[in-house]
C-alpha cells in the first residue's frame, strides 16, 4: 500500500494566555492511499486540531508532515496554500457555505484560484454536484433555500471539485438528522470507492463503524486503533 500522509512526533502547543496547552502530543500516524478513517475522542482530545495538522490549515510546533512522500513542514505559506488548493478538501461541520451566493457560485470557489476557464468549471460544478447525488435545480438556489442534508452535499461537492486526492471531514454529520447524515455517509462511500482517501473526524460511533479504521484519540494522543464493527454503520441500520 502506497503512503499518501505520515506524521512524525507531530507536537501542536497553544498558547493560553500565561499557560501553554498542548493539543498534540507527539503523534505518529501514516496513512494510505485510499484509506477511509475515523478520528474519535472525547472534545478537547485533539481530532480537530490533528485534522487542522493533516490539511495544512495549521503548522505543528514541532515534527514532520509528509505528503506523498514529500517533507511539507518547512514550505513557505504560499507553497503551503497551492499544495492545499491542489490536493486537499475540506467538509465541516455547518457546511460554511456563503448564504449570498448560489450553490454553482459556492462550488466554484476552489476553481477560481487556480485560473479554470469558465466553460471547464460549469463541466467540473456540475460533475461534482452529481457526484454527490445533487440536483442540478440547486445550482441557482441560495444555500439557505436547500434542506442540511442538501447543503452539507453541495459543501461536500465544493470540497471534491477540484479533484483532490484527500478529502477531511469534520463533524460531517453532527448538524444533520439520522436521515441525511445516512445520506452524506453513504456519499462519502462512494468517493472513498472512486479513490478519494478520507479521514472523518466523528462523536458517532454509527458513522466511525462505516470506515476501515478507527483511532481513538485522548489528551493529545492516539490511544488506540480498532476495526470498525460493520454491523453498527450507521447505513446498514433501520432508521
Amino acid at each position: 500500500m502506497q503512503e499518501i500522509v505520515r506524521l512524525e512526533k507531530i507536537t501542536k502547543i497553544y498558547r493560553l494566555g500565561q499557560i501553554n496547552f498542548k493539543a498534540l502530543d507527539n503523534i505518529d500516524l501514516m496513512i494510505y492511499r485510499g484509506d477511509i478513517i475515523a478520528l474519535m475522542g472525547p472534545s478537547g482530545s485533539g481530532k480537530t486540531s490533528l485534522l487542522n495538522i493533516i490539511g495544512l490549515l495549521d503548522r505543528p510546533s514541532s515534527g514532520k508532515i509528509f505528503l506523498d512522500g514529500k517533507d511539507v513542514s518547512e514550505l513557505s505559506d504560499k507553497e503551503i496554500a497551492y499544495i492545499r488548493n491542489q490536493k486537499i478538501g475540506f467538509v465541516f461541520q455547518f457546511f460554511n457555505l456563503i448564504n449570498r451566493l448560489t450553490v454553482y457560485e459556492n462550488i466554484e470557489l476552489p476553481l477560481i484560484p487556480r485560473g479554470v476557464p469558465r466553460d471547464l468549471r460549469r463541466k467540473m460544478i456540475i460533475e461534482a454536484l452529481e457526484k454527490v447525488s445533487g440536483d442540478i435545480s440547486w445550482l441557482y438556489k441560495k444555500p439557505t433555500q436547500l434542506s442540511g442534508g442538501q447543503q452539507q452535499r453541495v459543501a461536500i461537492a465544493r470540497a471534491i471539485v477540484g479533484r483532490p486526492e484527500i478529502i477531511l471531514a469534520d463533524e460531517p454529520t453532527g448538524n444533520l438528522d439520522r436521515a441525511s447524515a445516512k445520506t452524506v455517509i453513504s456519499t462519502f462511500l462512494d468517493l472513498n470507492k472512486l479513490g478519494h482517501t478520507i479521514i472523518i473526524v466523528t462523536h458517532d460511533p454509527e458513522v466511525a463503524n462505516c470506515t476501515n479504521l478507527i483511532y481513538e484519540m485522548r489528551d493529545g494522543k492516539i490511544i488506540s486503533t480498532k476495526d470498525p464493527q460493520r454491523d453498527n454503520c450507521l447505513i446498514y441500520k433501520k432508521i
